[in-house]
């Protein structure tokens, strides 16, 4: 009886104590910094919404398209999209990285012209987001929509050392999926 007691309560506080160890969102920090933002086009803030984190676990902020009227992307083609707003980060130790956004690629085809696009901490212009349709549809881009998103992340700065040769490794020069064969 005592055994079928401590199995009962066990398996009914369990779950949940396991779920408050993984899950515990109020008690995590997340690194902060200063970043500034200028608004360009006074659409922003008023018909197209300001970038933001959309959720609490979210990486990336969504920026979206800064356009006065549809614009339908052919296939294939290359455009050049504004934000509505520039960024300075000020801090070396930053910067931003613009990446697609998966469902538009995934489900659409549509993808970032250059793949990604690195914001350094000096830039100051305003955040461009180029569009390439991969897909062999026309693919219609409306005012406000998400395109893109960007990440805000720290770099680190190397100090090169000059050297002849490197210290032996398992790996050695084999790259391109040499570490995959069996």
């Amino acid at each position: 009886m005592i055994r079928w007691i401590i199995t009962r309560v066990i398996g009914f506080f369990l779950p949940s104590l396991i779920s408050s160890f993984f899950n515990n969102k109020e008690e995590e920090t997340v690194g902060e910094i200063n970043v500034e933002f200028k608004i360009l086009d006074d659409r922003l803030g008023n018909d197209i919404p300001l970038p933001k984190f959309h959720t609490k676990g979210s990486a990336a902020i969504d920026l979206r398209t800064n356009i006065s009227k549809s614009y339908t992307l052919k296939a294939d083609e290359t455009k050049l999209f504004t934000t509505g707003f520039a960024i300075h980060i000020k801090d070396s130790r930053y910067a931003a990285l613009i990446l697609p956004r998966s469902g538009l690629g995934h489900k659409d085809g549509i993808v970032l012209g250059n793949l990604s696009g690195l914001i350094d901490s000096d830039y100051q212009g305003e955040i461009m987001i180029s569009l390439w349709n991969r897909s062999k549809k026309e693919f219609i881009i409306e005012p406000g929509d998400r395109i893109a998103q960007m990440l805000f992340f720290s770099i680190f700065s190397p100090n090169f050392k000059l050297v002849s040769k490197f210290d032996e490794t398992e790996r050695g020069i084999e790259g391109f999926g040499s570490s995959g064969k069996i």
